[in-house]
C-alpha cells in the first residue's frame, strides 16, 4: 500500500542518487535553506521527527509552523512543548500484547458494521509485524528435550490463539506473523526486520526514502535505537490507532545528550555497561524524554552493546535511548545479511541529509550528562528495580541489607528439602536464566558466559542442584553461531540447555520450580533468589516462589548457578573447588575480552543471518498445521476461554459523548510509589483460588492448563479479574496484606474484582489514588482497559510513567496528579473517602481542576489536581470513550 505523504514542495524534496538509482527524499538542508529555520544543530534524533513533519506537511495536520517549531527547540536550548502529529512508519507487536490489539480490530470490525460502515475499513495502513515470542514457558529444563517438549506444551496451551492470529494474518492487509520458535521480536527486529532507512512508493507512484521508525507494543521496542532507528513503545490501543492511519499525538520531546568516553575495561560486560546507564539516567530524570548517545567512546562500542542499552530505555524511564547512525551501524547491516544496495542507501541518505556521526558531531542538547566506560565494574542490579545497582564486590553485603531492611528477615535459618540432601535458606538462587531480548541479543556476552560454562566444566565445577537453569536465546541465529563455536555443548553440561526462543523467565514465564524446594521456601517463609538476564526484576514478575531478583549479565548467570546463592562475594569469595580440590575463584573462568572478541569474529558470520531469516515467516510443521477460516469477521467461539468479543464497541452510538464531572466517587485502591504495569496487570501465572482461577475452574478449565495472563489477554473476563491482582501489591487501604484486595461497598476485605463489580451494579463511579512513577515498567494495555473495565475513571498519582498515561487517557480513563506537594500522605488518605472533581466538562490539555474529598469523618478538604490529558486530541479522545471509538466513529462516517 504506497504512503500518502503530505505534499509535493519542490522546496525540500530532492533527489539521492545511489549507484545507478535515483531515489526522492525530504531534505532537512532544503528546508534550512528555504528559511525554514537553522536545523543544523538538532540531535540525529530529533531530526527524524523533523523529517517526518516534512514528508507529511499538508497545512492542516502538519504545518508549516510545526516545522519552524524545530528551529526553535534549538534557539530555546533545547525545549519547545510543541503538540505535533508523528506517523511511524510501521508497527512491532509481540503475541502478549498483539492478540488483544488483533481482537479490537477484530471487534472494531464487528462494530462498524453495526454503525452501517464498512468491515474492509478497519485494515493497518501501516505494515504490521507480529512476532510470536511470549507463549514459551519453561516446564522443562536442564535436559535435550526440553525445547521439543516445552513447544509441544506452547502449542497445546495457545492453539486457540495461534488459530485466531493466523486468522488475522490472512483477513488483514499489512499484518505479518513471524511464527513461534523464531526469536523474540526485538531480535527479530533488530537482525531483520529493520533497514534504518526506509523506503515506499508515495500517491503519485515515485520511490521515496525516509527514517525507518516505528512503535511498539513492547515497552523494549526501543532496543532497535542501536541501529538508529528511532521507535518506542506504546500500549496496543495508541499501535491500534496508528496503525489505522491516526497520528500520535506527542510534544517535540526534550533530548539529552549521553557523552560515553573511553573503552570498557578487561573483565567488564555490556550489561555492567547498561546497569550503570539506567542508574544514572533514573537519577538524572529522563522520563518523557529521548536520550541520544554520543562521544568518542561510541568508536569502540559495538553495535550489540548499543542494542543492550537502547533495549533498556523503559528502565532509566526514557522515550528511547538512540544512536546516531556511523560506521558502525553500516558494519552491523552487512554482517546481518541486509542488502549491499541497502547499506549504501544508509549511507549516503544519512551523509546527505544531516544524520551521520563523525568527529565533528556536536549537536544541542536540553541536558547532558557523561560517564568514562573505562570506570565500569561487573555488577548486578536488584531485589525489586533495574536502577538499584550494586557492584559485584558489595554482592554480599547488599544481599545482607536488604534482607534486614527490605525482606525483614533473618539470614541463616534453613529448612530441610523433602527428598533431597541439602537445606534452603534465604538467598539460595534457585532459578538461574539467560533470557530476555536485553542479553540473549549480544553475542559478546553470550559467547561471554559459554566460555565461563566451558572453563567451569573442564575444571569439574556444576550448578548447584536446586538452581533451576535455561537458556532461551534471542533468536535461531545466537544458536547458530553458539554450535559453531561449540559451546552449546558446554552449556549444557551446566544445565543450561536451549529451552526455547522467547521471552521465558524475564515475562514470568519461569515454570514451576521443583515442588518440594517450592514447600521448603513457603515452610521457612524464606527469600529465594533468581538471576536472570533480563530487563525487569519486579516483585512477583518472575516466580511466585521468588522475592529477591537481580539482574545480571549472562557469565555472571552461569557464575552465579555454580554459587548457588546471593549470599557471597563473588569477586572475591570461593566459587568451588576442581577434581583435585583446589579453590577456584571467578576469576579462573572468566574469559578474556581478547578470547571472547576472536571468537565472535570466527562465529557470527552473515551466512548465519541469512539462512537462518531465508523463512522467517513459514515457520515449522506445527505452525504450517494450524487451520483458520476465510472471512472478513471473526466467528467468535462462545466456548473459548482465550479469545472473546470484548464489550467496548457493544451498542455504542454514531455520535461521541461530553467530559462529565465526577461525582461521590469510591477509592477502590490506595497504592505505593514506582506501582507497575505488573502490579496492575500481572503477566503470569495465578492461582485457583483468585478470580480468574475461579471463572476458569467454573469453565472446567484444570489448572495445569491455566497458562498465564498474558497468554489469555485475548479474553476480557479473564483480564478484567485480573487488574490489580498482583500477588505482591500492596493496597494501603488494608494492613500487612498483599494481593488484588481492598474493601467492598460492605466495608468487608473482597478482590479489588468483587468490589468493583458491587460498586457497578450500585452506579457508583470510582477512583484509584497512587504515588510516584504510577504505570512504570511494561507498556501493557491492559493495565488501562482493565482499570477502565473495573469502573474506576480516575487516577490520581504525584506521576505518570508516560506510556501508561497515554494509555489510560487512550482508554477513556483521566489521569490526574497531585499539586501543591499534596500526596496521599499528606492528605492522610485510607481509602474510606468519597471523591468529586469538577471542570471536566469543559477541561482544555494540561488544566487544574478542583477535587473535593470528603474524609469518613465528614471534614472535607478541597484541592487542585493537575489533569494530566496532555494535548487537544486527547481530549476528543477521551470524549469518545478512547482512541479505538475516535477511529471508528470517524471510520463508519467516511
Amino acid at each position: 500500500m504506497p504512503i500518502t505523504v503530505g505534499h509535493d514542495s519542490s522546496k525540500t524534496r530532492k533527489t539521492l542518487t545511489v549507484g545507478d538509482k535515483s531515489i526522492s527524499y525530504y531534505s532537512i538542508p532544503a528546508a534550512q535553506a528555504a528559511g525554514l529555520g537553522d536545523f543544523s544543530k538538532l540531535p540525529a534524533a530529533l531530526k527524524v521527527v523533523l523529517e517526518n513533519m516534512l514528508r507529511f506537511e499538508d497545512g492542516k495536520t502538519v504545518s508549516v509552523d510545526d516545522i519552524k517549531a524545530f528551529a526553535e527547540w534549538g534557539a530555546n536550548g533545547g525545549k519547545n512543548p510543541r503538540e505535533i502529529a508523528y506517523r511511524p512508519a510501521r508497527v512491532l507487536m509481540q503475541d502478549f500484547t498483539g492478540v488483544p490489539a488483533v481482537v479490537d480490530l477484530a471487534a472494531m470490525r464487528d462494530g462498524i458494521v453495526a454503525l452501517g460502515g464498512d468491515p474492509e475499513k478497519i485494515n493497518p495502513l501501516n505494515p504490521v509485524d507480529l512476532v510470536i515470542d511470549h507463549s514459551v514457558m519453561i516446564d522443562e529444563f536442564g535436559n535435550p528435550r526440553a525445547f521439543q517438549m516445552n513447544v509441544d506444551r506452547e502449542y497445546e496451551r495457545n492453539m486457540e490463539r495461534y488459530t485466531f492470529l493466523k486468522w488475522g494474518q490472512s483477513a488483514f492487509n499489512n499484518f505479518r506473523v513471524v511464527p513461534p520458535g523464531t526469536g523474540i521480536c526485538h531480535q527479530v527486529n533488530l537482525e531483520y526486520l529493520s533497514q534504518t532507512v526506509w523506503t515506499d512508493t508515495d500517491q503519485n507512484g515515485d520511490e521515496v526514502a525516509y527514517p525507518d521508525t516505528l512503535v511498539g507494543t513492547d515497552s523494549h521496542t526501543t532496543m532497535v535505537n542501536g541501529l538508529a532507528v528511532l521507535g518506542w513503545g506504546v500500549g496496543g490501543i495508541e499501535a491500534e490507532a496508528a496503525m489505522l492511519g491516526q497520528p500520535i499525538s506527542m510534544l517535540i520531546p526534550e533530548v539529552v545528550g549521553f557523552e560515553l568516553t573511553g573503552a570498557m575495561v578487561e573483565g567488564t560486560t555490556g550489561t555492567d555497561l547498561v546497569l550503570k546507564v539506567v542508574e544514572l539516567l533514573r537519577a538524572k530524570g529522563v522520563v518523557s524524554k529521548f536520550v541520544e548517545f554520543y562521544g568518542a567512546g561510541l568508536d569502540h562500542l559495538p553495535l550489540a552493546d548499543r542494542a543492550t542499552i537502547a533495549n533498556m530505555a523503559p528502565e532509566y524511564g526514557a522515550t528511547c535511548g538512540f544512536f546516531p547512525i556511523d560506521d558502525e551501524t553500516l558494519r552491523y547491516l552487512r554482517v546481518s545479511g541486509r542488502d549491499e544496495d541497502r547499506i549504501a542507501l544508509v549511507e549516503a541518505y544519512a551523509k546527505e541529509n544531516g544524520f551521520w556521526r563523525d568527529a565533528d558531531y556536536s549537536p544541542i542538547y536540553t541536558d547532558t550528562l557523561s560517564l568514562d566506560m573505562g570506570t565500569i565494574v561487573p555488577a548486578i542490579s536488584g531485589p525489586k528495580r533495574p536502577q538499584d545497582f550494586v557492584a559485584l564486590t558489595d554482592g554480599k553485603t547488599e544481599f545482607r541489607r536488604e534482607m534486614e531492611e527490605t525482606f525483614k528477615r533473618p539470614m541463616g535459618k534453613e529448612v530441610v528439602v523433602t527428598g533431597e540432601d541439602y537445606t534452603m535458606e534465604s538467598g539460595k538462587v534457585v532459578i538461574a536464566s539467560i533470557t530476555s531480548c536485553t542479553n540473549t541479543s549480544n553475542p559478546y556476552v553470550m559467547i561471554g558466559a559459554g566460555l565461563v560454562a566451558r572453563k567451569a566444566r573442564a575444571l569439574g565445577l556444576n550448578r548447584q542442584p536446586w538452581v533451576k537453569t535455561s537458556l532461551a536465546p534471542g533468536s535461531q541465529v545466537v544458536s547458530a553461531y553458539l554450535e559453531a563455536a561449540d559451546l552449546q555443548e558446554d552449556f549444557d553440561a551446566l544445565g543450561f540447555n536451549l529451552v526455547g526462543y522467547g521471552c521465558t523467565t524475564c515475562i514470568g514465564n519461569s515454570g514451576p520450580i521443583q515442588a518440594e524446594i517450592s514447600a521448603a521456601i513457603a515452610e521457612g517463609d524464606l527469600v529465594a533468589t533468581s538471576v536472570l538476564s533480563g530487563n525487569r526484576n519486579f516483585e512477583g514478575r518472575i516466580s511466585p516462589d521468588v522475592r529477591a531478583n537481580y539482574l545480571a549479565s549472562p557469565p555472571l548467570v552461569v557464575a552465579y548457578a555454580i554459587a548457588g546463592t546471593l549470599d557471597i562475594n563473588l569477586a572475591a569469595d570461593v566459587l568451588g573447588q576442581d577434581q583435585n580440590g583446589n579453590d577456584v575463584y571467578l576469576k579462573d573462568i572468566w574469559p578474556s575480552t581478547q578470547e571472547i572478541a576472536d571468537l565472535v569474529e570466527k562465529t557470527v558470520t552473515r551466512e548465519a543471518f541469512q539462512s537462518k531469516y531465508a523463512d522467517v515467516f513459514k515457520g515449522d510443521e506445527k505452525w504450517q498445521g494450524v487451520k483458520t477460516t476465510d472471512s472478513v469477521t471473526y466467528d467468535w467461539p462462545p466456548t473459548s476461554t482465550y479469545v472473546q468479543n470484548p464489550p467496548y464497541f457493544q451498542g455504542m452510538s454514531p455520535e461521541p459523548g461530553v467530559i462529565t464531572n465526577i461525582h461521590d466517587a469510591k477509592v477502590l485502591a490506595v497504592l505505593g510509589d514506582m506501582i507497575t504495569t505488573d502490579h496492575i496487570s500481572p503477566a503470569g501465572g495465578f492461582a485457583t483460588t483468585s478470580p480468574a482461577g475461579k471463572y476458569l475452574i467454573e469453565r472446567q478449565v484444570a489448572p495445569r492448563e491455566f497458562n498465564s495472563y498474558g497468554s489469555r489477554r485475548g479474553n476480557h473476563e479473564i483480564m478484567m479479574r485480573g487488574t490489580f491482582a498482583n500477588i505482591r501489591i500492596k493496597n494501603e487501604m488494608l494492613h500487612n496484606v498483599e494481593g488484588g484486595y481492598t474493601n467492598g461497598p460492605d466495608g468487608k476485605e473482597t478482590s479489588i474484582y468483587d468490589a468493583s463489580m458491587a460498586y457497578q451494579d450500585a452506579g457508583t463511579p470510582l477512583v484509584v489514588f497512587g504515588g510516584e512513577q504510577y504505570g512504570a515498567g511494561s507498556s501493557r494495555d491492559w493495565a488501562a482497559k482493565g482499570t477502565a473495565l473495573l469502573g474506576v475513571k480516575a487516577v490520581i498519582a504525584e506521576s505518570f510513567e508516560r506510556i501508561h498515561r497515554s494509555n489510560l487517557v487512550g482508554f477513556g480513563v483521566i489521569p490526574f496528579e497531585f499539586t501543591n506537594g499534596d500526596t496521599r500522605k499528606t492528605l492522610g488518605l485510607t481509602g474510606e473517602e468519597t471523591v468529586s472533581i469538577s471542570g471536566l466538562d469543559s477541561i482544555k490539555p494540561l488544566q487544574e481542576v478542583p477535587c473535593t474529598i470528603t474524609m469518613a469523618d465528614g471534614t472535607v478538604k478541597e484541592i487542585m489536581l493537575k489533569c494530566r490529558i496532555d494535548t487537544a486530541i486527547e481530549v476528543e479522545y477521551v470524549e469518545h470513550g478512547g482512541v479505538l471509538h475516535y477511529v471508528l466513529r470517524n471510520l463508519a462516517k467516511s
